[in-house]
C-alpha cells in the first residue's frame, strides 16, 4: 500500500538512509551481534552524515527539521537494512529530547553538540533490580549536599549501558514523596560510577545492556535537568513519544519479516510448486498483508499527530500495543512459514523472531498499555467504586 504521508524530500532522505544503513550497519551486523556491541565510530559515522537528531538546532550541529517524518525515515530503515541491535533511536528520539526540552541554555551548549556529532552516546536509566514499570517504587536516591547530589543505587537492563557516555539517571530525592523523583546526568568517570555486567540477552545481540552502579557519585547541581522533584512528571511527559517511536519500529520489522517470507514462500517448492501457491499460504500472507496496512496507518497518523503537538498517552499506548502485538504474531507466522529454515539462526527471520520477543515488555509491557488505555475509557475500579 502506498503511504501518503511521505513527499519527495521524505522520500529522498530515504534514499540517503538506506545507503548508510547498507554500506555502514548492514556488513557488520554479524560481527556485532558476537561482539555483544556496535563501535562507538558507528554514532560518529551517522552524526557526519547527518543522522543524530535532526531536529535539533543549526547551531548544535543539527538540521533543525521540526518534522518528526525524517526520524521515522531513520528508524525504518536501520531496522530495514540495518541492525535493530543499533539503538540510534534510544539516542535520537528517546534520550536527546530530555536534553533538547529541559536543559538550560548551559546544558545545552555543553551537551548538545557532542550528542548531534556522535561523540557523547546517551542513556537513560529508570529501571532497578527490584521494581521494572512502577517507577514510583524506585530506590536510587540523591542526597543535596550544597554544591552537589550524592546519588546511590542500581540500575539494570539499561540499553547503551556499556557505551553511553551522557545517562539521565532517575533518582529519588524527596524521600517523603512517593513521586518525588530528579532527573541527573551522570557523566563518563565520573568517580563512584560503575559498569556492571554486559548482560547477555534472548535477542538484539548488537544492542549493548548492562547493570550501572552508583556508590556515592557526586554529581554536580548544575547536571540536575529541569526542576528538583519533577522527575516522574517528565519521564511521563515523554512516555508518549517513546512508546511511538516503538511502535514505529515494531511496525518497521514486521514489515521486513514479511517481505523476507513472500520471497521465500514464492522461491521454496513442496510437492512440485512454490509453496505460496498453496491455499493455505495464500491466505495467510493476505491476511498479514491487510492487518500490516492498517496498522502502518494508525501509526503514521500518529506521526502526524505528534508533529502538531497533539499525540495523546492513550493513543501512544494504543500504537505501541497494536504494533508490538501483530510484530509478534506476524514473526511467528513468518517462521511457520519457513518451515525448518526458519528455526536455524543463519536465516535472518530467525534473529527477527528471537529480537521481537522483547517488544510487547520494553516500554511499557501490554499488560501496563492495556491498562491505560483502559482507565482512559473510564474503566478504573478507583472512580468506580
Amino acid at each position: 500500500m502506498k503511504r501518503v504521508i511521505f513527499d519527495s524530500d521524505h522520500e529522498q532522505f530515504r534514499d540517503s538512509v538506506i545507503k548508510f544503513m547498507q554500506a555502514e550497519v548492514a556488513p557488520f551486523a554479524e560481527k556485532w551481534r558476537e561482539e555483544g556491541s556496535v563501535p562507538r565510530e558507528l554514532y560518529r559515522k551517522a552524526g557526519a552524515q547527518g543522522l543524530l537528531c535532526t531536529w535539533a538546532d543549526e547551531k548544535y550541529g543539527g538540521a533543525g527539521i521540526d518534522d518528526f517524518r525524517f526520524e521515522q525515515i531513520i528508524i525504518e530503515e536501520n531496522m530495514r537494512h540495518g541492525d535493530v541491535g543499533f539503538y540510534i533511536n534510544l539516542h535520537n528520539d528517546l534520550v536527546a529530547p530530555y536534553v533538547a526540552k529541559l536543559g538550560s541554555e548551559e546544558q545545552l551548549d555543553r551537551w548538545m553538540p557532542g550528542i548531534v556529532s556522535g561523540e557523547q552516546i546517551l542513556a537513560v536509566a529508570m529501571t532497578e533490580p527490584s521494581t521494572g514499570s512502577d517507577l514510583a517504587g524506585m530506590k536510587t536516591h540523591a542526597e543535596d549536599k550544597g554544591d552537589h547530589w550524592l546519588l546511590n543505587g542500581a540500575k539494570t537492563y539499561i540499553s547503551n549501558g556499556i557505551l553511553s557516555d551522557l545517562i539521565i539517571v532517575a533518582a529519588r530525592t524527596d524521600p517523603e514523596s512517593r513521586h518525588g523523583l530528579s532527573l541527573l546526568v551522570v557523566e563518563r568517570g565520573m568517580e563512584g560510577f560503575e559498569r556492571g555486567r554486559k548482560l547477555a540477552k534472548m535477542g538484539l545481540k548488537a544492542q549493548d545492556t548492562a547493570e550501572l552502579f552508583f556508590n556515592d557519585v557526586k554529581v554536580p547541581k548544575a547536571n540536575m535537568l529541569g526542576d528538583p522533584g519533577q522527575g516522574f512528571r517528565y519521564l511521563a511527559r515523554f512516555l508518549a513519544q517513546e512508546r511511538l517511536v516503538a511502535a514505529i519500529g515494531f511496525m518497521a520489522t514486521a514489515q521486513t519479516a514479511f517481505d523476507l517470507t513472500l520471497d521465500y514462500v514464492k522461491e521454496r517448492k513442496a510437492f512440485g510448486k512454490p509453496i505460496g501457491a498453496f491455499q493455505n499460504t495464500r491466505f495467510k500472507m493476505a491476511s498479514m498483508r491487510v492487518e500490516l496496512d492498517a496498522a502502518q496507518t494508525y501509526v503514521d497518523q500518529l506521526v502526524l499527530l505528534l508533529n502538531a503537538g497533539e499525540l495523546s498517552a492513550e493513543d501512544a499506548s494504543g500504537a505501541k500495543l497494536l504494533a508490538s502485538e501483530l510484530e509478534g504474531r506476524v514473526m511467528d507466522e513468518c517462521v511457520q512459514l519457513h518451515g525448518g529454515a526458519g528455526y536455524m539462526e543463519e536465516y535472518r527471520i530467525s534473529r527477527m523472531y528471537t529480537d521481537a520477543r522483547v517488544s510487547r515488555i520494553f516500554a511499557g509491557t501490554s499488560e501496563i498499555m492495556r491498562e491505560i488505555i483502559g482507565r482512559s475509557l473510564g474503566l478504573d475500579e478507583r472512580k468506580m467504586s
